[in-house]
């Protein structure tokens, strides 16, 4: 899938499946979630690792570019009857000045093209919620450590 940029500076680049982007991904994920992670397991390295691998496998991976710098990663998967948002990483440096807004609207806007609903899920205890709520998610359900959220299209 191509995920077209977002004027006037965010840029979207596919992420190859290799080794060096695999440890960009990875980072991204360590730096932006590891304290949630921390705060119910602590961190186990090769645990989080081997789970980030096989995601990293199975979903389409974007590195996210504000202007020159790169800020974290993003997982856009258009499915038959939705639209799979996830991994949406942003360095701690970057969370909390609109961005992951600005980036969120542009995909629900691609969603909203596709006439697909977005689904996603995230951590019970990360304040991101209210990033999600604010853009039109709702709760469906839930796991013991997951809410699922879906917006419908607009």
């Amino acid at each position: 899938m191509h995920l077209p940029d977002l004027p006037p500076d965010i840029r979207f680049h596919v992420l190859p499946k290799d080794e060096q982007a695999l440890r960009f991904s990875f980072e991204a994920k360590r730096t932006a979630m590891g304290p949630y992670i921390v705060q119910r397991w602590g961190w186990d390295e090769a645990l989080q690792r081997r789970l980030h691998g096989e995601r990293f496998g199975e979903k389409p991976f974007f590195k996210v570019v504000l202007g020159d710098r790169a800020i974290g990663t993003v997982s856009v998967m258009p499915l038959v009857d939705h639209v799979r948002f996830g991994e949406f990483y942003l360095f701690p440096e970057f969370q909390r000045h609109g961005v992951g807004g600005r980036i969120l609207g542009h995909c629900l806007g691609i969603a909203d093209a596709l006439a697909l609903p977005v689904r996603l899920e995230y951590l019970k205890w990360n304040p991101v919620g209210s990033l999600y709520r604010r853009h039109g998610f709702a709760v469906t359900g839930e796991t013991d450590i997951h809410w699922l959220m879906e917006r419908p299209p607009t």
